[in-house]
């Protein structure tokens, strides 16, 4: 990691939890930081090779979700949300805002380490690959050689969660990809009670993407009580 220079951007209002996941995470990676959610944005805005953003979501003014919404405008960056909030509710705020992942506090250094580290690689291991490997329906093409979707030729503008959910659906097409299986695929975590409505939250923002009726979806098909499916 450190020949790569990864970089990741600490964004919390508390001078104390910035410096302990600093402590954390300085030794394998080049960290930054940032105490509200307007210094992130600029942050990123001037710095866009920024490999991931660990994002508290309690902040005065602009809140972590508020915040992430805004860096969606303009980045895909991984966004990891840290929070004292663990309420089903809040993680599919966060979610829904473009959030990849979702940390509680208090957190076990492992445990974000884990998570960190599951983040960086699904969005490192296919960059800079030549091989193009095309898979398309009507105006939707998958490319997984560049990791990258196109709608009508035009970039999809998709979150690495949303990407790394239609990628394991199209390696797998033709077959039901249980709730389980894709959870533990694309988060490489076990799967747990409340893993499918996560799932679910990042289907329904993929869907917004590439359907052209999210509601009526013709490419991500939900098989009801197994799983989802791409023929």
């Amino acid at each position: 990691m450190n020949e790569e220079k990864t970089k990741i951007l600490i964004v919390d209002d508390d001078p104390d939890i910035r410096k302990v996941l600093n402590l954390l995470l300085r030794r394998d990676y080049e960290t930054a930081e940032a105490e509200n959610g307007k210094t992130a944005i600029a942050f990123l805005q001037e710095n866009s090779d920024t490999d991931l953003v660990i994002l508290d979501v309690m902040m005065p003014g602009m809140d972590g979700v508020e915040t992430c919404e805004k860096i969606r405008e303009f980045s895909n960056v991984p966004i990891l949300f840290l929070t004292a909030k663990s309420a089903e509710k809040d993680r599919l705020a966060a979610y829904q805002s473009g959030g990849d992942d979702f940390l509680s506090k208090p957190f076990s250094q492992p445990e974000l380490v884990a998570k960190v580290k599951s983040l960086l690689r699904r969005y490192q291991e296919y960059r800079g690959k030549p091989t193009s490997t095309v898979w398309s329906s009507g105006n939707i093409e998958v490319d997984l050689g560049m990791r990258m979707v196109r709608n009508a030729g035009e970039t999809v503008p998709l979150t690495d969660t949303e990407y790394s959910i239609l990628e394991c659906l199209v390696k797998n097409r033709g077959r039901t990809v249980t709730t389980q299986e894709l959870y533990e695929t694309v988060w490489n975590e076990k799967f747990l009670p409340g893993s499918g409505n996560t799932i679910m939250v990042h289907v329904l923002n993929l869907r917004r993407k590439i359907e052209d009726v999210p509601s009526a979806p013709k490419i991500v098909r939900t098989v009801w009580g197994r799983g989802y499916q791409i023929d």
